[in-house]
Parts: structure tokens; C-alpha cells; sequence
């Protein structure tokens, strides 16, 4: 067992063991960063053969509760660190008495929740999309009283790309809701707005940060498809956004990274959800920036000094592949057709069954003009279903 004091915060220098807490295509593209750096990387998953586990020095795997499976993962690291953020509070707790765990239970315990998350912003001064706590028919009246129709209402806890999540046009709408599906549900006010944009901040033990570029984000179906960076806007929106964005991650006091998805409404930026993590926006930095926001997170939790985050080119856009690209009979896509353009880059995450709507992969671009690098990106892509 390990018997160093785990709680002082130490630069953990390569050759240390980080734990990673999820065993996705985010364990998996930091694990890659983190062993470049001369890192070990230990998993600890609840599946079988998943992607990160192909990449790691080794893996654990175990419900996420059980007690003996968290001390069998903690005790080999040095420091510990998450791809997801609905991890059990006392999963957490438990990994502490080994390592430290950044981010901290505090900054799960917010952004696991909705509510918490928008009230913690909103009572700091920071602009959220309003919102309204509801858990009925009556009490959503009541929210549309206050905001007006249309409201999206999304389940406190859980939900990811549009899951959980409903547009209720009017109060007859709100009669499909299954409200037994949650304990809880908020009312967010439908905000018009010309743009979807996120930053991503990198942030110490010690309080150190630094802010990648401004990404600006096209959803289809509530699921990413592509970015691109830098966002087209002002400066003065620009300056807002890092402002917004440092000050989250200072606020819920982050250790790690913290993506913030914004809403650009005219001259007004709103905090749509954070997450403390790596994110899909933030794929395009891995040959976009002189640092990814993988390294970067590595950096952020080891309390190492944070690299550039300057572009390495004017543009870098990012196209996701959903398992909609292969065929209902498991083929894969036609990769030669999409890497005969030579400036693009493949990034495919190893899992086993492509299923629709299920991220298996990215394609990143980088180039000097945005309309030239965002055709290229998307000629590439039409290319990949087989005949």
C-alpha cells in the first residue's frame, strides 16, 4: 500500500504514475500524451477491452463503488485525474487517501449538477442562461410565466450530447415529459443565439492557468460535428469569453481542465454548462496548438509549467466521426478516399462496435484560410461511406 503523505501539492515529474479514472477516447488521447512525456498511466474502467486500455501501462477494471477495485487503482498512483465527471463522490474520497485527485470532489459535486452549476455561476456574477428548478407540469408553467416559451428542460444530473434533454414548445408539450425519469429537472430559457463557442482552461494545483483559443461549435442532432479555431468574433467577445472562462475555472477552484460552453447572443456571452475534463471541441489543438489540451492536462495536474497554447497555424478546425460512417454490417470506412488529401489527420479511438451516433473517431485540418480548411475537412468526410 502506498504510504506517502498524498496531499501536498508536489510536481509530479516524468516517470511518476498518473491514475486515470475513465476509460474512453479522452483516457485514451491523454494516456498517449502522458506516455510521451515519460508518464505511466494506469485505468481504472468498468469495461472490458476499452479504448484507453489499449494504450496504458495497465488497467484496472471494476465497478466504479467497489471499494477494493478503487484501492487496487489508487494505490499505484502518484496523482489521479478523470475523463467523465459523474464519478460517485465516494469513489473520489476513496482515491484521496492514496493520491490526490484533481479535479476534487467539490468540482464533481458542482458540475454533476445543473442546478448547483448554474446557481454557483449565477450567484458569483458570471451570465448564465436563466433558468428555473422544476419537477412537474405546474411548476414548468410557473418557469414559463418567468422566461416565456419555448423552454429546454434537461435532467439536473446526467445527460450528454442532447440526452436527458427536451424542447417544450407549450404547456402541451410538457405533457410527453416523463418526470419520473428524475428527481430532479431545470428550466433553461430557449436563448437565440448566432454562435456556440467553448474555452477550454488549464489550471494548477497552485492556481497557474492559461486559456486555449476561442473554438466555435456547429451541433447535428445535440451532438458535436465540427469546430474550428479561432471563433470569428469581435475582440471585445473574444476578451469576455477567456474572462468568463478563467474566472469558472477559478471559482469552482478546478485542478485539471475546465471546458466552458458559452452561447453568443448579440453583444452578450451566457454559460450554457462546463465540464471539468478534456472535450470534444478541443480535439483540433492536438496538431492545432503547440500544446493539446491532452499535454496540457497532463501539465495542469502534475503541476508542471503549462504549455503555449498559441495556434500553430491561423486556422484548425476538427470534423467528428460518428458509427453512422460504417456499415449496419460493421464495415469501416473508406480511410484511402478521405487521407488522399495529405494535409489531413485521421484520429480513430479503437472501439469495438460502431453504433449510430456513437463518437468512433475525429479528422483534424489545419491551414490559413477558414473556408478552404473547413471544405477540405468536410470533402474528406463525404468520402468515407462505402458504396
Amino acid at each position: 500500500m502506498n504510504t506517502k503523505a498524498p496531499l501536498i501539492c508536489d510536481t509530479q515529474l516524468p516517470g511518476s504514475t498518473i491514475g486515470m479514472v475513465g476509460g474512453g477516447q479522452l483516457g485514451r488521447m491523454f494516456a498517449v500524451a502522458a506516455a510521451a512525456m515519460g508518464y505511466r498511466v494506469v485505468i481504472f474502467t468498468d469495461a472490458e477491452n476499452s479504448p484507453a486500455s489499449h494504450v496504458a501501462a495497465q488497467t484496472v477494471v471494476g465497478d466504479l463503488n467497489d471499494e477494493a477495485a478503487i484501492d487496487r487503482f489508487a494505490e499505484q498512483c502518484d496523482v489521479i485525474t478523470l475523463e467523465f465527471e459523474n464519478i460517485p463522490a465516494t469513489t473520489i474520497a476513496r482515491c484521496r487517501k492514496f493520491a490526490p485527485p484533481y479535479p476534487a470532489a467539490s468540482v464533481l459535486a458542482t458540475a454533476q449538477d445543473r442546478l448547483i452549476e448554474k446557481t454557483t455561476f449565477q450567484d458569483a456574477g458570471l451570465p448564465v442562461t436563466p433558468f428555473r428548478k422544476v419537477h412537474d407540469s405546474a411548476s414548468l408553467q410557473t418557469a414559463a410565466d418567468e422566461l416565456g416559451w419555448p423552454l429546454i428542460i434537461k435532467t439536473a444530473r446526467s445527460g450528454y450530447d442532447g440526452k436527458g434533454q427536451h424542447r417544450i414548445e407549450s404547456a402541451d408539450d410538457a405533457k410527453q415529459v416523463q418526470w419520473s425519469a428524475a428527481t430532479e429537472w431545470i428550466a433553461e430559457k430557449c436563448i437565440h443565439f448566432e454562435k456556440e463557442v467553448s474555452v477550454i482552461v488549464a489550471r494548477t494545483p497552485d492556481g497557474r492557468s492559461e486559456t486555449f483559443p476561442i473554438f466555435e461549435n456547429t451541433h447535428t442532432n445535440h451532438i458535436l460535428d465540427i469546430s474550428v479555431a479561432p471563433a470569428s468574433l469581435p475582440d471585445s467577445l473574444s476578451k469576455e469569453a477567456h474572462r468568463i472562462a478563467g474566472a469558472a475555472a477559478e471559482i469552482i477552484d478546478v485542478v485539471g481542465l475546465l471546458c466552458v460552453e458559452l452561447f453568443v447572443s448579440g453583444e452578450s456571452i451566457l454559460i450554457n454548462e462546463v465540464a471539468p475534463r478534456p472535450h470534444n471541441s478541443g480535439h483540433l489543438t492536438i496538431e492545432g496548438c503547440e500544446t493539446s489540451q491532452f499535454e496540457q492536462h497532463v501539465r495542469a495536474v502534475c503541476n508542471l509549467p503549462l504549455g503555449s497554447t498559441q495556434q500553430r497555424t491561423p486556422i484548425a478546425a476538427m470534423a467528428n466521426l460518428l458509427g453512422d460512417l460504417w456499415t449496419p454490417d460493421g464495415q469501416a470506412p473508406d480511410w484511402i478516399a478521405a487521407l488522399a488529401d495529405p494535409s489531413l489527420n485521421l484520429h480513430l479511438y479503437g472501439k469495438a462496435q460502431a453504433k449510430p451516433s456513437r463518437k468512433m473517431g475525429h479528422l483534424t485540418m489545419t491551414g490559413h484560410d477558414r473556408e478552404t480548411v473547413v471544405r477540405r475537412l468536410a470533402d474528406a468526410r463525404s468520402k468515407l461511406p462505402q458504396a
